[in-house]
């Protein structure tokens, strides 16, 4: 037995299960590709016999990036206690990014989307979906995290199945300018969160703006006037990915949109800047060619990744409050 249990062998023992974790979490550190909206809600419809009706677009594309987050490469890794998924960041943060952007949107869709006015009637199925998309994304005890969201996939596969049902007056979606905006509001706050974060890579210090443009404005407690915004080296990576993620979600999110809401932006004439947003997003997923994440200073030899997808959101979210502005007009 003694042989078995060398020095050397424990050894070649170790280094081959290291190995394998190493080729393993490399394996799962690839996010997935973009994918056709358009398409995937025609093969939807056509597999469950549905008809494309407004929204469908839109619901369909929700439930496939919400499974596309759970069933990737190494499935749902950000609740995982177990190597080599305990010591990836990288995907985690991308698929919070993820979740963000679908809680938002699931949200929206409850109490906006899905209502013609605030005296309207929830629909039953959102009510379910919504709550679950809020489940702490880092929980690994029963009900775990993965399980949450799988119950929020099954509520709008029954919204979906609803939507064409003349009999359920009570669930519809409604494609109008005003639901669309307040939607896009919440996107442009998330955005600017990302936008910022990400540029406190190289360190700065801004005037401190917070209470500006009212007079009689009051915070909790005292500021300093000039604030130092810096990321800790070990975010740096964190706040990429996570932009990187909510990129991708919103990415199809929007292209969603144009389909179910083409006549409000033609009417508004929003549709060219709708597209904008898209082109700009396509560019937060172009493939990253170094293994890490540089942070390279100002005008520096080494590039800064961070400032690179900050230039990239802060464009989008240019654009999206455009956007909101042509929806707000008569």
């Amino acid at each position: 037995m003694t042989q078995f249990f060398s020095t050397k062998t424990v050894s070649a023992g170790i280094s081959i299960i290291v190995l394998l974790f190493v080729l393993l979490g490399f394996w799962w550190s690839f996010a997935p590709d973009t994918f056709n909206v358009r398409q995937n809600a025609q093969d939807m419809a056509a597999q469950k016999g549905h008809q494309m009706v407004t929204s469908y677009t839109t619901t369909s594309t929700l439930i496939k990036v919400t499974e596309m987050m759970l069933y990737k490469n190494g499935g749902y890794i950000t609740n995982d206690v177990l190597p080599p998924g305990i010591f990836m960041d990288n995907i985690p943060a991308w698929e919070f990014g993820v979740l963000e952007m679908s809680r938002d949107l699931a949200l929206s869709m409850r109490k906006d989307f899905s209502r013609s006015q605030s005296q309207s009637i929830e629909s039953p199925q959102l009510v379910q979906a919504q709550p679950y998309y809020n489940n702490d994304s880092n929980r690994w005890i029963l009900p775990s995290s993965e399980s949450r969201y799988e119950k929020a996939i099954e509520q709008l596969y029954l919204y979906q199945a609803e939507l064409g049902n003349i009999d359920s007056v009570n669930t519809q979606f409604y494609a109008r300018a005003d639901n669309l905006r307040d939607w896009l509001k919440q996107v442009e706050k998330r955005l600017g969160s990302l936008s910022q974060k990400l540029s406190a890579s190289v360190g700065s210090d801004v005037i401190n703006t917070e209470l500006a443009g009212d007079p009689e404005a009051r915070q909790s407690t005292p500021q300093s006037p000039v604030v130092r915004n810096k990321t800790s080296w070990f975010k740096l990576d964190d706040n990429f990915y996570e932009a990187r993620g909510a990129s991708w979600a919103l990415l199809h999110f929007l292209k969603a949109v144009e389909v179910d809401f083409r006549d409000v932006l033609e009417n508004k004439n929003a549709t060219i800047s709708l597209r904008q947003i898209i082109r700009e997003l396509e560019a937060t997923q172009e493939t990253v060619y170094t293994p890490v994440i540089l942070n390279g200073d100002g005008f520096g030899m080494l590039a800064n990744h961070s400032l690179v997808m900050a230039n990239y959101i802060s464009r989008a979210n240019a654009a999206l409050i455009e956007l909101s502005e042509l929806l707000n007009q008569g």
